[in-house]
């Protein structure tokens, strides 16, 4: 009796396995063949076409060549991405300080409140992005709704050099990138174990130390994704520049934008592709390692 019944317990085994397998293929199946046919293959053939030739019509020629990365070198092209880190760290550094605040109020106020002020939050996502940037050519030009206001109130006497500059694209990338910000750090605050605040204090730290030594290590996750989705995406975020810098600023974005179809020069801007990508894979690296959680940044 012992016997048979193993005899049919391993034909059950093997059904059960045969299922799971199957059940695992359906629902994974068409996610793998997704991510291969429109994230690896395009990947592959930009790593590919970087190492190519340009031709003389602009045509990709497949001959090899390591002339595209060495041409990132150069100093006209150097300077470029030079202005794009510098220019994407500002506004890094100021989306994050404007947002760790509101992070917390959302965190510290009320589940209804903070349902409320989250929908405010991402109200400016559901705009176009084109009427936001053109709302802001309304405000900073010469004759723009600022400078009208303070010429009227006598602060100035000349209209504010406000538009088409570093100052008018750092504002149009902070006002974009600000919800993507706030919603990582408020995550990692509300996650906060409030017992620990609580214990520093009865240790006698004060409010500031208490900040600096407790509540801003653990939160550091959150404020690492925050810089992550912000300083990405102000590198290769072409259309803020090309509106709001009125062509006296280029990223990166806006130099891999006219690769392809100004210059006609596939395989340069695809070598900027790869750096850029390898950019943001080496940052997401040090996320993880430093602890962070990758769905925070989902």
């Amino acid at each position: 009796m012992t016997a048979e019944k193993t005899k049919e317990k391993k034909p059950r085994g093997r059904e059960k396995s045969l299922r799971s397998r199957i059940s695992t293929v359906v629902m994974c199946g068409p996610m793998t063949i997704w991510s291969v046919l429109f994230i690896l293959i395009p990947v592959v053939l930009l790593v590919v076409m970087s190492f190519m030739t340009k031709g003389a019509l602009g045509q990709v020629v497949y001959r090899f060549t390591t002339q595209n990365y060495t041409d990132i070198l150069k100093p006209v092209y150097f300077k470029v991405v030079r202005e794009s880190l510098l220019i994407a760290f500002w506004t890094t550094l100021l989306t994050v300080l404007l947002g760790y605040p509101l992070g917390a109020i959302l965190a510290h106020v009320k589940k209804k409140t903070s349902g409320i002020l989250t929908i405010l939050l991402m109200l400016p996502l559901w705009v176009s992005g084109l009427v936001i940037l053109y709302s802001f050519v309304i405000m900073l030009n010469n004759s723009g709704t600022i400078n009208s206001f303070l010429m009227n109130l006598g602060l100035i006497k000349k209209p504010l050099s406000l538009l088409y500059n570093n100052f008018s694209v750092t504002v149009g990338m902070i006002y974009m990138f600000l919800p993507f910000a706030v919603l990582p750090m408020y995550s990692s605050i509300e996650k906060l174990d409030k017992s620990l605040i609580e214990a520093s204090k009865d240790l006698g730290a004060g409010p500031v130390e208490t900040f600096f030594r407790v509540t801003l290590p653990l939160t550091s996750p959150g404020i690492f994704a925050a810089v992550i989705l912000t300083f990405i995406p102000c590198i290769g975020y072409y259309m803020v520049t090309d509106m709001l810098g009125g062509g006296t600023s280029m990223l990166v974005g806006n130099l891999i934008y006219r690769q392809f179809t100004i210059s006609r020069n596939w395989p340069f801007g695809a070598a900027l592709s790869v750096v850029l990508s390898l950019v943001i894979l080496v940052m997401v690296l040090i996320y993880s390692k430093l602890g962070g959680s990758l769905d925070d940044l989902a």
